[in-house]
């Protein structure tokens, strides 16, 4: 195990959240095998230039950044690491694999790999040699790693972030409840009781990138209902779907005002001013309110749990997903293998799992142990978010258009025209077969 002393950190340009982060890790090492490494002969004045997502909380850069110098202090090669916004990292994702120039590296969203596959180095030997080491891949990273019907690695899943029921005790309890229940009729006489109590749930039924298509996603696969089919048709026009829809026209009713044009930070405002009791997000909330002494005691009320499984036998939900790729166009394929390799290591990747507090979750079983997940009770949950066995496009293969019709919102327009009146359940199914059809043809 490389060791940071105090006076290499501060070489290194590591903060204090980021140190602590490798003191927490060197306390509870994380087990791995005897696993042979593939042979990765770095390529003669190797550098690299890589492209991630802006961080979260600042140790998640801090980390990345120490992590990466570790790198070059182990291999000479120099790596430099931009980090752009959410918004931006998909465009600048088509614009390198469309142009053949640009990083070598990009750790990208889920489906990133599956739409510009023929523009990526296969990753197999990594990737296999880092299963094998960890304790295998959980479900959701081997289904966004590997190439469709495929064996062959196409991304290095890096972490993934889900959004589980966020809900308030006090609200929760007043209303005759210990917790929320996991069933839909359970679930809606929840709702009601709260929305009677002046204490109402609220679910993004805007065009919001992670809430909106989270909630929609949860509503149909809770009822069995998909965008397509195990071969990738089109299958939203369905009775399960119907039932969905007509399960929302009840739960809608109980919803704060104003759900119909959320964007993903409305909830979370919501629920920090008392408006909301009720929702679904990540664990930055919780910590944004926990973080801010006017919130605090908001946080100290919320619990986090699973939305009803209704008929789905796991956690109805699709973390997004950092998934890593190497461009065809890098001069140094080994070497860009070599660093995603030496960054998923547990003498690197352990402390930048502590530093994100579980915002990212692991995508490798081992790391299932990382003093994170028992550094607070409230964040347990997020521990298990990679081993969905549900992801974007379900039930089909990932793909792109599995992809654009998750960023048109297909599915949660139809929500929001049944919950708005504007739509029957049966209308609103077909005009999103309609327009499925129409992007799944292209």
């Amino acid at each position: 195990m490389h060791i940071i002393h105090r006076r290499t950190a501060l070489q290194l340009g590591i903060g204090a959240a980021a140190l602590a982060a490798f003191r927490a890790s060197a306390q509870a090492p994380i087990a791995a095998a005897d696993t042979p490494a593939p042979r990765l002969p770095i390529e003669s004045g190797a550098s690299l230039r890589m492209l991630r997502p802006v961080r979260f909380v600042q140790p998640d850069e801090d980390v990345f950044r120490a992590n990466a110098a570790r790198f070059t202090q182990a291999t000479g090669v120099q790596v430099r690491v931009d980090f752009v916004g959410w918004e931006d990292i998909t465009q600048q994702t088509a614009v390198t694999a469309n142009t053949g120039a640009g990083p070598d590296l990009i750790i990208g969203f889920g489906d990133a790999p599956h739409i510009f596959a023929e523009k990526l180095i296969e990753i197999t030997d990594i990737a296999e040699y880092l299963g094998k080491r960890y304790g295998g891949w959980l479900a959701v990273g081997e289904k966004y790693g590997k190439r469709h019907g495929t064996n062959n690695w196409i991304g290095l899943p890096f972490g993934g972030t889900a959004g589980p029921l966020v809900w308030r005790k006090s609200a929760v309890n007043q209303v005759g409840f210990e917790k929320p229940p996991q069933d839909h009729a359970g679930f809606l006489d929840l709702c009601k009781k709260l929305k009677a109590a002046n204490k109402p749930p609220g679910f993004a039924l805007g065009n919001a990138v992670g809430d909106g298509n989270g909630f929609a996603n949860w509503l149909l696969w809770s009822h069995g209902a998909s965008l397509t089919d195990e071969e990738g048709k089109v299958s939203i026009n369905s009775p399960q779907t119907i039932a969905a829809l007509n399960y929302l026209k009840e739960l809608y009713p109980t919803f704060v005002q104003g759900t119909l044009s959320w964007g993903d930070i409305s909830n979370n405002r919501a629920y920090a001013a008392n408006e909301c009791w009720v929702t679904s997000n990540g664990v930055s909330l919780y910590f944004s309110l926990k973080g801010d002494p006017a919130t605090a005691p908001i946080a100290e009320d919320t619990e986090h749990d699973l939305l009803p499984l209704g008929q789905a036998s796991s956690w109805p939900s699709a973390p997004l997903t950092l998934n890593a790729m190497v461009f065809k166009h890098s001069r140094y394929p080994n070497a860009a293998k070599a660093f995603l390799q030496f960054m998923m290591e547990r003498e690197q990747y352990d402390p930048w799992l502590i530093a994100n507090l579980g915002y990212w979750a692991h995508p490798l079983a081992a790391y299932g142990a990382s003093a994170v997940w028992s550094s607070d009770p409230k964040i347990a949950i997020f521990k298990d978010s990679m081993n969905n066995k549900f992801w974007n496009g379900y039930k089909g293969p990932i793909s792109e258009a599995s992809g654009q019709a998750n960023a048109e919102y297909v599915t949660v327009q139809m929500c929001a025209a049944v919950a708005s009146g504007q739509a029957t359940p049966e209308q609103a199914a077909r005009e999103a077969e309609r327009r499925a059809r129409r992007i799944f043809r292209r």
